[in-house]
């Protein structure tokens, strides 16, 4: 090392050091020729500087230190003989000039010994002298020096700290130099003309497998980039990517906006085309042009997510009228979301729009508002969970009413930032936020009706006749089949057969039914009712009419009776009279000859459509004529049956009487089981006789009437027990001359079979429907009559069942109900007879699906009380759990409320939560973490059918409370408790505060000082929280006793041992002390000191209250001094010293109001820059803290160009403000900074004034 290189600068090395000077010719100065020339490396030294003892013998740094050592003994000779005076009171001027003499001596000879690094100059040496003559003067005449303040001013510089009224120790600078009370600046930029927007239309953008790629416009406005820095986040990391673009790639992307502008638009903004791969939050970063210069960005992003898609999850395709579509649509993308689908039934097409709202997403479809709540404007931690990828599934599940071909094409899906895919559309769209879907999702279903049948023609009031031991068909239609199923699709059809003689003993049969038009073949006598029809894919429905009478109608037969036709009443025969008597269906037709003696025969037709045939033979000629009746025919016996061998023949010789007829010539329509009245007319002379008959099925009733002396008589039949058609003929009449007038006028009764009957029919093959609740519901009705019915129902299920009344005009019609119970019908009235009710069929249940329900188990553990579930309490920190009961449809969506109750605090929530369950039975975990009462509200309820209803859905409740585990403390730890000569029983009484339930069982221990062993005292039954300990006598020794608590329990059973460590507490007395202010005044700020004289034997307790927060100051002297280093309220409360107890303390009530410092924020106080262009304005926003008014002062300063520079202020301005804020509009270049605030109380300034802190306390 001896030969590194020094600069000239260095001090030389020290002779005899052991260093080789590189120059041998060095000048008495240290400095080095570089001329010299190096003949010889030895050590050169003149004679003249040779130390006076040589190196030789003793190097020159140990004899530096020789001269060190030998001048420290010289100091401590000099304080031991100024320690000898202070004691012995020596001659002080003699001392002083004994080491005046030393010390010339001492310094004046050190030269001559030449010792290197020792030879001081003559100046110096007197310099070193002097001063050492001062101190001999100080010393020996005891002159003094305030070192001790000296040494104190320097700790102040180090260590600066005072004690605040909190009782910590801080340092006044940071209180009165509180940079914090004024924050924030805000920097106006004047920008340039030049301009860069990304997405300037705000746009939505997706990316799906079918579009890798998407083009951000990017608006560029009198400029010229030549680099673009995109910063790129991920919506699924949170991590950041720049993206630059420049050099070919950008002039490229320059050239191809250039050429899309229109021609003599060189001034218009360029919009560049910036493809994108991947999703995420895109923004602009960075613009620099040509001149390389950053470019003004405008405040834009662009979202690129993933498109939206749909997927259908198929469904069986073949369904009957009635069910429901039942399929899922499979929605992936970013919710919320639209879905248009278009739903195509047979021919009618309908659009439908569908909003899905998924859990915790946002509620909105509008763009802008999902954009704005992803907080996009945070540059620390944006929130993009709501623009991640959501998959949902959706179920659509409605009733399929008509029957026929459904489709469901989903045309468009859009997610909530605007995009869709477009599933409709055939060619590629070249939107940014358009896409072709790669395959449509669609779901088709073949809707097949349930097939109906009837009887066709035939009813119970209208039966089927067929000759006896024929065979016929029974025809059956079918209604409401599908219109493209083919005619030999076949249906099974289900009836019942009852024979005439037995109509009890009903037997059931199926047939096989092909077509729309149909029938089955019967030949058995009896009634044949339908009782249901299905098809392939579907059960049917029988409507009415469905019973039919199968009847065999005697042969047809006939006689007569006949008389003459007399001239007068007693004269010769002019004809005959012959009335026939038939028996069997009309129509009839009878053949017969008529023979004239001597003339040819005569055949003649006659046709009836009565059973009664009344025939004037007039013949024209007299004459023995000859009639002869040949044959006979109905309705169902269409073949002429002989009458040859009953010898219907009758012989006349040809040789104004009594008459009656019916008043209305309409037919009757009668209830069976009620009789039928008539009204006669009759002509010629009264008294008459009438006689008539009553047909039916083959059988005439002859009935006479005598005696009738009104010309107007009303002839009523017997009740008709059997259903059918009747005829009343009037077959003669009689008057007073006894002339009898046969008649042939008959009326036609038509009695029904029966009585008309009413009944429920089946909703998909059962009388119940469950529904929704409240919604309206068509039931059923299937009349046997004649219309119109009125049909009398009740609601079985409401509290008076008040009976109801509805007219039906078809027998298939529906009774429109929307209360759920079960529906009786209670009677029934045709148009013109009372019916039946069927009871086996009058009654149809309706039940609502039920809503969801939500009870807790009661148990030994749980109970009711007025409709709150009260939890058995535990304790602090024990598991608990509580079974919840559902009811209804799962899954169970439930959403409770957490709230928690504190003593004198009521409840506050702690947290709503949503719990989804998919069983009817669940275990909720309570919260035990911590005391207080509980209280869940399962304040909405939702399952698989219903969504929460607030009108139907009443709120459970549990409540539980969690004791806190008792605790028991002194209410002054490490207290010494001592005894006052005023109060002497008061000293004995240790407060103790117990937190818990009373009553409490404490243990403590009390330990003497002089003794090791403990004494344990367990004190039961403590029925306040507030205890006062009271200490027995004779557990007390004298000397000091340590008090520990060791366990508590409280009535909860809940208990808490105390650590072995735990706190205790002592036990002495006193006069009382005084306290006095040193300040007049009451206000003061933060940083300001309050000062208070103490009288009393010291060491003093000072008790205060500051922040409502009970302190205490220990002091040894008499001055109580705190410097205030917040806000509050400021109270002396008592003050005790060396001989008093804190119980004996003296109570003062001394406040003081320390007011906070006023403060003021610039931008939320931070540094905001703003840019306007020339001219605009910007708004600069100030808050303020403290007591209004507020007076701050602020700047206007330059901003810097370069490192280094002092800003220059430019302007100073003065304001006022009555509010917490206030803004104020700036539209000049600068940094706005504020300089001073001053409120009501206080005042702060940023600056220096005369050597004092800018803070001060305010008069007003």
């Amino acid at each position: 090392m001896n030969g590194t290189p020094r600069l000239r600068s260095a001090f030389s090395p020290p002779p005899g050091s052991g260093q080789k000077p590189k120059n041998d010719n060095a000048t008495a100065s240290g400095s080095w020729s570089p001329r010299a020339p190096l003949p010889n490396p030895a050590i050169s030294i003149s004679n003249g500087s040779e130390p006076a003892i040589p190196i030789s013998v003793i190097d020159a740094p140990t004899q530096r230190l020789y001269v060190t050592f030998f001048y420290l003994g010289l100091t401590v000779w000099r304080l031991a003989d100024y320690f000898s005076l202070v004691t012995d009171e020596t001659d002080s001027l003699w001392l002083f000039m004994k080491w005046v003499a030393i010390d010339s001596v001492f310094l004046y000879g050190l030269p001559a010994l030449k010792i290197p690094w020792l030879k001081w100059s003559s100046s110096t040496i007197t310099t070193i002298f002097v001063a050492h003559a001062m101190l001999n003067a100080v010393l020996m005449f005891r002159i003094p020096i305030p070192i001790g303040s000296w040494l104190l001013a320097v700790v102040k510089l180090v260590y600066d700290r005072e004690l605040a009224i909190s009782e910590i120790h801080v340092k006044p600078g940071s209180i009165l130099h509180n940079s914090s009370l004024i924050l924030g600046k805000q920097i106006i930029h004047i920008l340039p003309e030049g301009s860069a927007m990304l997405n300037p239309d705000q746009k939505p953008f997706c990316l799906s497998p079918a579009r890798n790629s998407v083009i951000l416009p990017l608006r560029v406005n009198q400029t010229s980039p030549i680099l673009l820095e995109l910063l790129r986040i991920d919506l699924d990391t949170n991590l950041n990517e720049t993206i630059s673009i420049k050099g070919k790639e950008l002039r490229k992307l320059v050239r191809q906006a250039k050429k899309a502008l229109p021609a003599n638009s060189n001034s218009s903004p360029w919009l560049l085309e910036l493809p994108v791969k991947d999703q995420g939050l895109y923004r602009l970063q960075k613009v620099v042009d040509e001149s390389k210069l950053e470019v003004r960005r405008r405040p834009s992003h662009a979202l690129v997510v993933q498109c939206p898609s749909a997927l259908v999850k198929a469904a069986p395709r073949h369904k009957c009228k009635g069910d429901l579509s039942d399929f899922h649509l499979e929605v992936k993308g970013t919710p919320p979301f639209k879905v248009k689908y278009r739903k195509t039934v047979n021919t009618e097409e309908n659009h439908v729009v569908l909003s899905i709202h998924p859990d915790n997403k946002v509620s909105t479809h509008e763009p802008a508002d999902t954009i704005a709540s992803l907080n996009l404007n945070d540059q620390v931690n944006p929130d993009f969970s709501r623009a991640r990828t959501h998959t949902s599934n959706i179920p659509l599940n409605e009733s399929m009413g008509i029957a026929g071909s459904w489709q469901y094409l989903v045309d468009e899906v859009h997610d909530s930032f605007g995009n869709f895919v477009n599933y409709s559309s055939r060619t590629t769209e070249t939107s940014p936020f358009k896409l072709k879907g790669e395959s449509r999702p669609e779901q088709m279903f073949d809707v097949h009706e349930r097939p109906k049948a009837g009887l066709d023609g035939y009813s119970s009031q209208r039966p089927l006749k067929l000759p006896l031991g024929k065979t016929g068909v029974l025809p059956v239609w079918l209604i409401s089949t599908d219109a493209d199923e083919p005619e030999s699709l076949g249906h099974e059809l289900t009836y019942s057969f009852a024979p005439q003689e037995q109509m009890e003993d009903a037997v059931q049969r199926q047939v096989g039914i092909h077509g729309k038009k149909t029938g089955f073949q019967v030949s058995e006598p009896g009634l044949y009712t339908l009782k249901a029809v299905s098809s392939e894919y579907c059960t049917g429905e029988i409507l009415e009419p469905s019973s039919c009478l199968l009847q065999n109608p005697q042969h047809p037969d006939m006689t007569f009776t006949a008389e003459n036709i007399p001239d007068t009443c007693a004269g010769n025969s002019i004809g005959l009279l012959v009335d026939l008597h038939l028996i069997g269906t009309p129509p009839f037709r009878i053949s017969y000859f008529s023979h004239r003696e001597g003339s040819e025969s005569i055949q003649n037709i006659i046709d009836t459509n009565s059973l009664q045939k009344r025939l004037e033979l007039r013949p024209t000629q007299a004459g023995h004529y000859t009639y002869e009746f040949l044959q006979i025919s109905d309705a169902i016996y269409k073949d002429p049956r002989s009458l040859a061998n009953k010898q219907l023949i009758l012989e006349q010789d040809v040789k104004p009487p009594a008459s009656a007829w019916f008043r209305y010539g309409r037919p009757k329509k009668s209830c069976i089981d009620d009789p039928v009245s008539f009204d006669v007319e009759f002509s010629g002379e009264g008294p008459w006789d009438l006689e008539y008959e009553i047909a039916h099925n083959g059988q005439r009733k002859k009935i006479e009437v005598k005696d009738i002396v009104e010309s107007t008589c009303e002839i009523t039949t017997d009740a008709l027990r059997s259903g059918g058609d009747y005829s009343l003929i009037l077959t003669s009449v009689t008057d007073r001359s006894g002339c009898k007038a046969l008649l042939e006028h008959e009326r036609k009764i038509e009695v029904s079979f029966q009585k008309p009957k009413v009944s429920f029919g089946h909703l998909d093959d059962k009388r119940s429907i469950l529904a929704l609740e409240g919604k309206d519901i068509s039931l059923p009705l299937r009349l046997q009559g004649k219309p119109p019915w009125t049909v009398s129902y009740r609601n079985l299920a409401l509290p008076e069942a008040q009976e109801m009344d509805v007219v039906i005009h078809q027998n298939n019609d529906q009774l429109i109900v929307n209360k759920e119970g079960t529906y009786e019908i209670v009677s029934l009235r045709d148009a013109s007879c009372p019916g039946l009710v069927d009871a086996s069929q009058g009654k149809f249940q309706v039940q609502w699906i039920p809503r969801p329900g939500l009870s807790a188990v009661q148990s030994s553990l749980v109970e009711n009380v007025a409709g709150k579930f009260i939890k058995k309490g535990v304790c602090e920190g024990d598991e608990d759990s509580t079974d919840i009961v559902f009811t209804g449809t799962a899954p169970y969506t439930v959403e409770y409320n957490l709230k928690k109750s504190k003593p004198h605090r009521g409840l506050h929530s702690l947290r709503s939560q949503k719990l989804t369950a998919g069983f009817s039975r669940s275990a909720f975990k309570m919260e035990t973490s911590e005391p207080g009462l509980y209280e869940y509200e399962f304040s909405k309820l939702g399952d698989g059918s219903y969504s929460h209803s607030a009108s139907t859905y009443s709120a459970l409740t549990v409540q539980q409370e969690v004791y806190s585990r008792p605790s028991a403390r002194f209410s002054d730890v490490g207290k010494t408790y001592k005894y006052c000569k005023e109060e002497e029983m008061g000293d004995e009484v240790i407060p103790i505060t117990f937190t818990g339930l009373p009553p409490f069982h404490l243990e403590i221990e009390i330990r003497h000082h002089a003794n090791t062993k403990p004494e344990t005292i367990e004190i039961p039954h403590i029925n306040e929280r507030q205890y006062d300990l009271r200490i027995p006598h004779r557990k007390l020794a004298i000397g000091t006793h340590a008090v520990t608590l060791r366990k508590v329990s409280d009535a909860h059973n809940c208990q808490k041992k105390m650590d072995f460590d735990a706190p205790y507490v002592h036990v002495s007395v006193a006069d009382t002390p005084t306290i006095n202010t040193l300040e007049e005044q009451t206000d003061f700020c933060v940083g300001d000191r309050i000062s208070y004289t103490l009288s009393g034997t010291p060491p003093f307790k000072v008790f205060y209250t500051f922040q409502n927060i009970e302190r205490k100051a220990s002091l040894a002297t008499t001055t109580f001094k705190r410097i205030a280093e917040k806000p509050g309220e400021f109270r002396i409360t008592g003050i005790s010293d060396q001989r008093s107890t804190e119980d004996c303390k003296v109570k003062t009530d001394i406040t003081k109001i320390i007011h906070e410092m006023p403060s003021v924020r610039i931008s939320k106080g931070k540094t905001s820059i703003v840019d306007i262009h020339e001219g605009g304005e910007a708004e600069i926003f100030f808050e303020f803290g403290g007591t209004p008014p507020f007076q701050f002062t602020y700047k206007r300063s330059t901003n810097p160009k370069g490192k280094g520079k002092t800003p220059e202020i430019l302007e100073t301005k003065s304001d006022i403000s009555y509010e917490y804020t206030k803004t104020v509009r700036a539209s000049d270049e600068g940094i706005y900074e504020v300089i001073s605030i001053k409120d009501k109380y206080c005042a702060f300034s940023t600056h220096k004034s005369q050597g004092k802190s800018g803070q001060k306390l305010l008069t007003y």
